[in-house]
């Protein structure tokens, strides 16, 4: 039992619940020092499985930890320390409480040696996250939330539901290499793909992280879709649907985030975008792309956080982070334009940032195997981040047109937050040793050969330059106030509306088969009523002499029916 305790993901959630009772003041100081006790502790705990007990005949396994759990694990808690940082200001106890508990679930799903353990952080994380959609505390959050919380739940049940039908087929639930093959390895497959936000299957990304408050969305981005990463890579490394699946992930959300006013939005679509190239390094399978998929959640966990943390500052003194709104803030907060840039540099992996130390190491995986379809839809994909991330979130932030807002700069524990993550993405970028250290296999790639530099810098450079053009003819999609159709529209909109129709129908159908049955019974029933009533035939008295007739009639049948029936 002590084993079982011994976890750092039970700890920070205990410690999360305490935070309902410390005093305000100090719950920022507890967001930081949690984090920082229990990732002292993870890196002091042997590798190996532990905290194992049986429940109900199944074997659960409490605390794994291996090479691709542990990087996982400290990018996880890493996260939790910055976004602690970041939040110190904010005394809500919902968000603080949320945020440690959220943390600790997701840690310990990737901790988890079994489905049932995976399965109950699974759900963890959607309780507890949702109160970060929550805390924004309006009616459309409200909304939003519920629709968040929904589907996270449904990606829980059939989470549970594949664990069931793999235990009555194999009798096991360890949380190992699943694959496609047979029922339970199909809903595992969609419970995942729910929350890494497959396509089709992705909205309630740019739905609900847009909705949270300045901070929570910060919190958001870290934990959710990597741990959907992390769990494809457990169980479904090496499946080609991956692959295909990945490459569309990269692709298609470039297109909205094209258009997007809402900033957060367009980082919400960015980040579906870079988790295509974690599915595809997954889907490859090879130690190499597995060891990318890794890095890149690492990098990605930062710089993501970094460019929300600037939109969140921005939100925070300015009210609002719509592009149509912004512009010329880098007046006014300087040292949020600086690091909102390092994070966009980061996602576009420039050299000497973090995001080409690890992206570049997927490109190079795809490229060994001989998918060259797919690693020009990478191509594709790391050119329209630029565009998006690299450029247009920077850009009619804090230069373009200055639409007159004179704001202080962030508070100090926002800056202290943003400057820590900054410089992890360039002291990764620069030297990259410790983190191909932490990875799942031994690493033998060197990202600084001047085949990739030179690619990378005239990949960038072309992608900038279609930038520059665009926006100086006039070809660039216009920042205005607008609601643009995702596939959401489908069961936010339309279905609602076939449903109604539907609905409709049958109700009209409903009501005119019971009017053709009420009138035949109406019928029926005059009938017999001038049959059978007071009125009717059988009604009216006969005289004796007629029942003698009738009896007589009756006897005759009855002597011989007997006659013949005794003969």
């Amino acid at each position: 039992m002590s084993e079982v305790l011994l976890n750092p993901a039970l700890l920070m959630m205990l410690a999360g619940l305490v935070a309902l009772v410390i005093p305000k003041r100090a719950l920022g100081v507890w967001a930081v020092v949690v984090p920082v006790a229990t990732l002292a502790l993870l890196i002091s705990l042997p590798e190996g499985a532990a905290g194992q007990f049986t429940v109900f005949g199944m074997e659960l396994v409490t605390r794994r930890i291996d090479g691709l759990s542990f990087v996982w694990a400290v990018i996880f808690h890493i996260a939790a320390i910055l976004a602690g940082i970041y939040a110190w200001h904010v005394q809500d106890r919902v968000q603080q409480v949320a945020a440690l508990v959220y943390a600790g679930a997701a840690i310990g799903a990737v901790l988890a040696g079994d489905l049932l353990t995976l399965f109950l952080y699974w759900e963890l994380t959607a309780l507890s996250s949702v109160l970060l959609v929550w805390a924004s505390r309006n009616p459309t959050a409200t909304k939003v939330g519920f629709r968040y919380l929904i589907i996270q739940v449904i990606s829980g049940l059939l989470l549970m539901c594949g664990a069931l039908v793999m235990h009555q087929q194999t009798g096991s639930i360890a949380f190992d290499h699943i694959g496609l093959e047979g029922v339970a390895g199909w809903l595992i497959f969609i419970a995942f793909g729910i929350k890494c936000a497959f396509p089709f299957l992705h909205n309630w990304l740019q739905d609900a992280y847009p909705h949270a408050t300045p901070t929570g969305t910060v919190v958001l981005s870290a934990f959710t879709t990597k741990l959907a990463v992390y769990s494809l890579a457990r169980g479904y490394a090496g499946e080609d649907l991956l692959i295909t699946i990945g490459a569309i992930m990269t692709a298609f959300p470039i297109f909205f985030a094209v258009i997007e006013n809402d900033l957060r939005r367009v980082l919400s679509y960015s980040l579906n975008n870079q988790l295509g190239f974690m599915v595809v390094g997954v889907g490859i399978g090879t130690e190499l792309a597995i060891n990318g998929a890794a890095a890149h959640a690492f990098a990605h966990i930062l710089y993501k956080a970094l460019l929300f943390m600037s939109m969140g500052a921005v939100l925070y003194r300015v009210g609002t982070v719509k592009a149509s709104e912004l512009g010329g803030l880098y007046k006014s907060m300087p040292w949020t334009t600086v690091f909102c840039i390092i994070g966009a540099m980061s996602i576009s992996a420039f050299p000497l940032f973090s995001g080409f130390v690890t992206k570049s190491m997927i490109l190079t995986a795809v490229a060994y195997e001989g998918e060259w379809i797919v690693w020009t839809v990478l191509l594709f994909a790391s050119a329209g981040v630029l565009d998006h991330s690299g450029i247009k979130v920077p850009f009619f932030t804090f230069f373009f047109h200055d639409a007159g807002h004179r704001v202080k700069e962030a508070p100090w524990n926002m800056l202290l937050a943003m400057g820590i993550t900054a410089f992890l993405c360039i002291a990764i970028g620069v030297y990259p040793d410790p983190l191909y250290a932490i990875l799942p296999f031994p690493v033998d790639y060197h990202s600084y050969t001047a085949a990739h530099v030179i690619t990378q810098l005239q990949l960038l450079l072309f992608a900038a330059l279609a930038f520059a053009v665009l926006m100086r003819k006039g070809w660039y999609p216009e920042e205005i106030k607008s609601t643009n159709l995702d596939f959401d529209w489908v069961y936010r909109r339309l279905l609602p509306r076939m449903t109604t129709a539907v609905l409709n129908g049958v109700w009209a159908a409903d009501k005119a088969v019971r009017g053709v049955a009420l009138r035949t019974l109406d019928g029926v029933v005059a009938k017999a009523s001038h049959t059978l009533g007071p009125n009717g035939v059988f009604s009216s008295n006969l005289s004796t002499g007629a029942m003698v007739v009738w009896v007589s009639v009756l006897l005759g049948f009855y002597v011989v029916f007997s006659y013949f029936w005794t003969a």
